[in-house]
């Protein structure tokens, strides 16, 4: 079983899975439903971790496994499903090989397929965290996802986030990395059933903003993307929860 958090007295099922991090989702039990509470008005909502043990070698699709098979034991048969980042990831293959279990889909800041900048991103942290340099990896972090008026509101912060972001498991961290540049759904989006949604920032510097443009174009989906802002748009981005509920509940 998937650890998991859960929030909201909603009649409707909603799964979320986050994307990369060196934190676990059960350490975020308090500041989730406070940053999601609007979805909890409408939803039962379930924020799931990845498995406790992540082997060399594991897939974003062997997670989307692991979710499909936390939603049996739970007794989710079918919910909507918002995925970021590498959750995004994990969310299609989610509904592309249980097309039955996924109301409808929202797509944040996520990409079906490799390009350069997922790669070098990936690899460059990888590396960092191999070499037990958090403070290059907490900069290269808050610099890649954040917009520039973020980073230089907090910027005085970045070294303090150094010991924040080492992992206790840091081998966990790097083969749940490496998953990262497993994906390759882009060629099977076509089994997708369900609605999509998919909302990211023109300025994204992990996935780039091209990884969202391709999907929704392969779905003929809608598609939200704001100027200014990159991967971390579900943070900054004040409306991002109200346009994610429109969708959902519309």
């Amino acid at each position: 079983m998937l650890d998991y958090v859960r929030f909201g007295k909603g009649k409707k099922h909603l799964v979320m899975l986050p994307g990369l991090s060196t934190a676990r989702v059960k350490h975020a039990a308090l500041t989730l439903p406070l940053m999601y509470h609007k979805l909890g008005k409408s939803h039962t909502v379930w924020v799931f971790d990845k498995a406790d043990h992540i082997p060399d070698g594991y897939t974003v699709r062997d997670m989307a496994r692991d979710v499909a098979n936390a939603m049996d034991e739970l007794g989710i048969a079918k919910a909507d499903v918002f995925g970021c980042s590498q959750g995004g990831m994990i969310a299609q293959y989610l509904a592309i090989d249980n097309p039955e279990k996924v109301n409808k889909l929202v797509l944040a800041e996520t990409a079906s397929r490799n390009n350069d900048t997922i790669v070098n991103v990936v690899e460059n942290w990888i590396n960092q965290v191999e070499k037990d340099d958090y403070k290059a990896f907490a900069a290269d972090m808050t610099y890649k996802m954040y917009s520039a008026k973020y980073v230089s509101r907090y910027k005085l912060m970045i070294p303090l986030m150094a010991n924040l972001l080492r992992p206790k498991d840091k081998t966990r961290f790097i083969n749940m990395a490496k998953a990262c540049l497993t994906c390759n759904a882009y060629d099977e989006l076509d089994k997708i059933e369900c609605p999509v949604f998919v909302i990211g920032g023109k300025e994204d510097k992990v996935v780039s903003p091209q990884a969202s443009y391709e999907i929704a174009q392969k779905l003929g989906c809608e598609i939200y993307m704001y100027d200014g802002l990159g991967h971390a748009a579900h943070e900054e981005a004040p409306d991002f929860n109200k346009r994610v509920m429109e969708f959902l509940n519309r």
